[in-house]
């Protein structure tokens, strides 16, 4: 039977203290060995990650269109959608969160308007990408990128609202244009990114490790990983994205694909009137997890004030 005990540590209580942001996250990434940072969706998923002993975590569009709407990742999810996710995925954790924020929801306003929200939500970080809306998973067809005046331009209204605000938060940024437009092009539009002051580039879906070595030894700066199963960049270990120069590598989707085929097997077992226990939580474990113990200790606190 599978386990799930609640963490031991006592800084774990029952309302998380406030992720300690991209300060943090920034002091990780120069300190120089790579992150891992899977892919969560909701709350659950990510008290799961952090649970894990992950240091970071990628709140994805393709799995947060999945979880909030049943949905295909395809420009559907509203900005406000997306920021409601956020704060209550940030409120759940005090791991820190990058968030996608899709192409900014609209013009240069609107990003800035993206960025603030998002760190109003508690991201650590905010992504914004170059495609036109509406937007498509980065490993499937049919997408299209903007001109590189506006893709750029989208950087800089991140990086202006962070500065004009104030704002403890990291931008990434992303082009899809290797789909596009080519390599090169892809190459350049990164270059650009970086030197407008997005702190991470993104260039998604290279299809070999020559392109992956390629861009990160033209491109300064941080440079992020995307892997997907069945996807179109080669899979490789953290060891040898470090190798070749890469300081963060997230896994969008891998936490959604097995949730996915956990909640089949458990709606094909109860279908079939299976009352099999071997693959699950217990209920217990279940109400450790979600910090029940730590609601009877607080509210048992109030009580006693009363008494």
């Amino acid at each position: 039977m599978l386990t799930f005990v609640a963490p031991a540590d006592p800084r774990h209580h029952l309302f998380p203290k406030a992720s300690p942001g991209a300060a943090a996250v920034r002091a990780r990434l120069t300190a120089g060995s790579i992150i891992r940072a899977p892919g969560c969706f909701d709350a659950l998923s990510a008290r799961v990650i952090e649970d894990a002993g992950f240091e970071l975590g990628f709140l994805g569009g393709f799995s947060l269109a999945a979880a909030r709407l049943g949905l295909p990742d395809v420009g559907l999810l509203s900005y406000g959608e997306m920021v409601d996710q956020a704060r209550q995925v940030c409120a759940a954790t005090s791991l820190p969160i990058i968030g996608d924020a899709d192409t900014g929801y609209g013009n240069a306003v609107n990003v800035e308007r993206t960025v603030l929200g998002g760190a109003r939500a508690g991201l650590a970080g905010v992504m914004i990408e170059d495609q036109r809306w509406p937007k498509r998973c980065g490993h499937t067809d049919g997408k299209e990128v903007v001109g590189r005046r506006e893709a750029v331009q989208r950087i800089e209204a991140a990086v202006r609202a962070r500065e004009d605000h104030g704002l403890d938060v990291l931008i990434m940024a992303r082009t899809d244009a290797n789909a596009t437009d080519g390599f090169d092009e892809a190459l350049w539009r990164a270059e650009a990114f970086h030197a407008v002051g997005a702190d991470l580039t993104f260039l998604e879906a290279p299809r070999s490790t020559a392109e992956m070595r390629r861009y990160c030894d033209v491109v300064p700066g941080w440079k992020t990983a995307n892997l997907v199963e069945d996807g179109r960049t080669p899979w490789l270990s953290p060891a040898e994205l470090e190798e070749i120069g890469y300081s963060l590598v997230i896994y969008p989707v891998s936490m959604l694909l097995d949730t996915i085929a956990a909640m089949r097997r458990a709606a094909a077992r109860m279908e079939a009137g299976d009352d099999s226990t071997a693959m699950r939580v217990t209920f217990d474990e279940a109400r450790a997890f979600l910090k029940w113990p730590e609601y009877e200790d607080r509210l048992a606190r109030f009580e006693e004030d009363e008494s």
